[in-house]
């Protein structure tokens, strides 16, 4: 089973990749290694030596501090969470909801807003 720490550090890793728009195969280029080695770092499969981890928050341009920012309350989450949850507690961490943030984004600000007034009258209604 994989340890905590490695899941949050994978996750955090996925989390950026996405933000920046890179795939995996990028980010194992980037770094050296076969795409299939991002793919075990990101789910905790694998563990990330600390060379490596400075090697690809190099490539993703963050400090290694980023990859443990939030494993505190990660854990008390992870202790206290109910599986009747509407919302994710990890919400970036999905991929669906991380695409739809950066979509959203890319819409002019006046449209932007508006969706947002229509995105928030659709969930009082729901």
């Amino acid at each position: 089973m994989a340890h905590p720490v490695d899941v949050h550090v994978g996750k955090r890793v996925r989390h950026r990749r996405w933000l920046v728009g890179m795939t995996q195969q990028q980010l194992a280029e980037k770094v050296g290694i076969k795409f299939q080695q991002i793919q075990k770092y990101e789910t905790g499969a694998n563990r990330v030596s600390a060379s490596r981890l400075w090697d690809i928050a190099d490539a993703l341009d963050v400090p290694v501090a980023f990859f443990f920012e939030g494993i505190e309350e990660a854990q008390q989450e992870d202790a206290t969470a109910s599986s009747s949850e509407a919302v994710p507690s990890d919400i970036l961490g999905d991929k669906e909801a991380l695409d739809l943030v950066r979509s959203y984004y890319a819409i002019p600000e006046n449209q932007r807003r508006r969706l947002f007034e229509l995105a928030r009258v659709l969930s009082d209604v729901a």
